[in-house]
């Protein structure tokens, strides 16, 4: 394996915390707060953004049901099958799609299909891949679209 592999970067270990910690609070239905501490003893958290690791975890954790209709138009199957790995990044995914418009879409994409590497099975990487590469557009051209309405606004 390359150096470059072997290295992850502190944000990739804060988006691999938040599907750890998504994946649990689905499983084991215990409060967020509970399950961020919980991770934040683990060894390797000292290598993740911490900052980031809050802002998706808490943000997603609230918002799930909200992501999840976002998600379903794109599905090509149904809700239920989704295995709690992909949905957990699905999620986490669109949340940063919609309130962190300062990163890329295609970084946003890219991480998830990444962290599915890590977590997911054989061929997730290409599901997730085929979900986020549609929600993007329509999540960000909606940001777009209520920016130029906000500017327009305060321009008034």
């Amino acid at each position: 394996m390359t150096e470059k592999k072997l290295h992850k970067s502190p944000r990739r270990r804060a988006r691999e915390f938040v599907v750890q910690a998504l994946y649990q609070a689905a499983l084991n239905q215990k409060p967020a707060p509970e399950i961020a501490n919980f991770l934040r003893e683990h060894t390797d958290f000292k290598r993740a953004d911490a900052e980031l690791f809050d802002a998706l975890f808490f943000g997603t954790n609230a918002n799930q049901r909200a992501y999840m209709m976002l998600i379903r138009p794109h599905l090509d199957r149904d809700e239920k099958l989704i295995n709690p790995i992909e949905r957990a990044i699905l999620l986490m995914a669109t949340h940063e799609l919609k309130t962190m418009p300062e990163t890329p879409h295609a970084v946003v994409i890219n991480e998830a299909i990444e962290v599915t590497k890590t977590f997911g099975g054989t061929d997730s990487h290409k599901f997730v891949n085929s979900i986020l590469d549609k929600l993007a557009v329509e999540i960000r051209e909606n940001l777009q679209a209520e920016q130029a309405e906000s500017s327009d606004d305060s321009n008034a």
